[in-house]
């Protein structure tokens, strides 16, 4: 494709569609079709964006551009005098521009045979950057240009154009099969096409493997070498190298390297996971920092705390952190040990290599290197079985 600049209009199409935000931004997979335009245009070398959108529609719309392109956002009644603009800021070897009229998607024509789609008139073409800047400084139709100077592309180079929503669901897979192929080209490996899920927005490293049931959401961003799934589901996610997450929910949460998280874990958003840390099973994380080397393995909830490097948690720890007014945190310093069914009553502090005892309701301060113990101690009741014995 020529030229690294595209115009891009988002029409107003809702009041002929009857639905709540233009074809534009109907989703498929859970991202507007617009994300998986634009994905399309960055694959072919375009860096430099200007959209044209109802201003409804615009944080919507800025929302489908990856961090990193040259965007500039325009309403269509001063889109003239910035479109002008944008493209006399085009590198010299840029002699063409792409503009998108309408709903399109990018597909390999041996994947598109797998649809049912008819296809229908261009509204993707490319135009002489020159000749559309000369058109700018007088009244003109815009399409009536662009069919006169401009070439269309069609579905012989991949491009086809979206008349209806009811198109999108035949789109959906193969859109998602192009994906998943672009993935295995970068050396990723996937187990099952037909059972696994990824955003165009969506990054991920060589080496790294997808198992059956993975949905990867949002600006999540995968490293090298890590194992997802089965059943995993990461939405707007950062994650280091040489991790391992099985049928676990991750959202909003930043993940180090060498982490191993799951079965059955839940870190919820605002939570920073360090490097070598441990998440077993049934283990929810909120809004908490955990540091390097620590492990919660089973069946433990930290929210809304800051826990240090190298910390152990037994078996049934909670942080209790809200009385139903407010929120409070716990610290949990390096070196720590949270015996099992162990409750810390935030605000609370656990210093430096302290110890818990198990079954402990912690409600004061851990001084450093020491040991809490809060529990009554053990009452043994003699005879107290055979006095309530079960009558036959």
């Amino acid at each position: 494709m020529a030229g690294t600049s595209a115009v891009i209009f988002v029409p107003d199409d809702t009041p002929k569609t009857g639905y709540a935000r233009p074809l534009m931004l109907s989703r498929i997979m859970g991202s507007p079709l617009l994300s998986w335009l634009v994905s399309s245009l960055v694959a072919r070398g375009v860096g430099r964006f200007f959209l044209v959108c109802h201003s409804r529609f615009a944080a919507e719309s800025r929302a489908c551009f990856p961090a990193g392109v040259e965007l500039t956002c325009a309403s269509s009644e001063d889109a003239t005098d910035l479109l002008h603009v944008f493209l006399s800021t085009a590198e010299d070897d840029d002699p063409e521009v792409v503009v998108v009229t309408g709903p399109a998607v990018f597909v390999s024509s041996a994947l598109a045979a797998q649809s049912d789609v008819i296809p229908a008139p261009s509204c993707v073409y490319h135009v002489a950057c020159g000749a559309l800047m000369d058109a700018l400084d007088e009244k003109f139709s815009f399409l009536d240009f662009l069919r006169q100077r401009g070439k269309a592309f069609t579905d012989r180079d991949g491009v086809y154009s979206v008349r209806a929503g009811e198109e999108l669901a035949a789109w959906q897979p193969v859109l998602n099969l192009q994906h998943l192929h672009e993935l295995v080209r970068g050396g990723v490996e996937i187990w099952d096409y037909q059972n696994c899920y990824v955003d165009p927005t969506v990054r991920i490293g060589p080496g790294s493997v997808l198992m059956p049931g993975t949905i990867l959401r949002g600006g999540t961003t995968v490293g090298r070498d890590c194992v997802l799934g089965p059943n995993t589901l990461l939405e707007n996610v950062t994650m280091g190298d040489g991790c391992t997450v099985n049928a676990s929910q991750l959202y909003d949460a930043q993940v180090g390297s060498g982490v191993n998280i799951g079965p059955f874990a839940y870190v919820r958003p605002s939570s920073v996971i360090g490097d070598n840390v441990k998440l077993g099973d049934f283990v929810e994380i909120k809004n908490a920092r955990i540091g390097d080397g620590t492990k919660v393995p089973h069946l433990t909830y930290v929210g809304d705390s800051d826990v240090g490097r190298n910390v152990n948690f037994g078996c049934g720890t909670v942080t209790v952190n809200y009385d139903r007014v407010k929120k409070y945190r716990t610290t949990i310093e390096d070196n720590a040990f949270v015996g099992c069914n162990t409750n810390l009553i935030a605000p609370v502090t656990v210093g430096r290599g302290a110890y818990t005892a198990a079954g402990s309701t912690i409600t004061d301060n851990v001084p450093p290197q020491a040991l809490a113990v809060a529990r009554t101690r053990q009452t043994n009741k003699r005879d107290w079985a055979l006095k309530h014995k079960v009558k036959k």
